[in-house]
């Protein structure tokens, strides 16, 4: 693929110190230009602040931002450590479209073959989906859902114009929640997913189309 260099930075922003830790622990070698990984606190208004603070000025005011981070699948078949690579993201302030999806999707399925990867609505909350809220999600026909991913997009486009993506890997679904003994491996699948995005996001970075400044 003829990439072009990135003209500007890219912003990850994730909301928990563990979703940050494996971000860390991943492979920074493909980076095209300057990257932050951002970890913003769990929940939309910590998610609202603190995105709108890092690219309130220099050195990211003209970054280009992926939210990331774990998920709550709502699909029935969804399994812990699959990957879900939105579309759009909502909550009730708006719609933001993602960019280069399709980028993001073939990317991933390359450097992490044999996991499956989704697409479509990544809804916002604010709280943790359980139990029967999951198929009323569903029915608006949203794929997953976190509490950050839509307030962290709608933020960076207020702040200004740019690319945006939602990349988030399932951690629990309708057969696997959270609460149960049998889910520790989801979590650990579902970590060490996460730690190995950092070269489709990169591979991401230096293909979209980036303002001009």
């Amino acid at each position: 693929m003829n990439a072009r260099p990135a003209s500007a930075p890219l912003l990850i922003a994730c909301a928990l110190g563990i979703e940050h830790l494996a971000l860390r622990m991943g492979d920074r070698g493909g980076a095209g230009g300057p990257v932050t990984v951002l970890r913003t606190g769990m929940g939309p208004k910590a998610a609202e602040r603190s995105v709108t603070h890092a690219l309130s000025g220099a050195p990211l005011g003209g970054a280009a931002v992926i939210a990331t981070g774990f998920c709550a699948g709502l699909a029935p078949g969804m399994h812990p450590g699959d990957l879900v690579v939105a579309e759009e993201t909502r909550d009730p302030r708006g719609t933001v479209a993602c960019v280069g999806t399709e980028l993001l999707v073939k990317e991933l399925t390359r450097i992490l073959p044999g996991r499956t990867v989704h697409t479509g609505p990544l809804t916002g909350s604010d709280h943790v989906v359980r139990g029967p809220e999951r198929s009323d999600l569903l029915g608006t026909g949203a794929i997953a859902a976190d509490m950050e991913s839509a307030a962290t997009l709608l933020s960076a486009l207020r702040a200004s114009m740019r690319p945006v993506a939602a990349v988030r890997v399932v951690v629990d679904a309708p057969e696997h929640e959270l609460v149960r003994i049998g889910t520790v491996r989801g979590g650990i699948s579902a970590f060490r997913v996460l730690r190995s995005v950092l070269p489709a996001f990169f591979e991401w970075h230096r293909n979209v189309l980036l303002p001009r400044r």
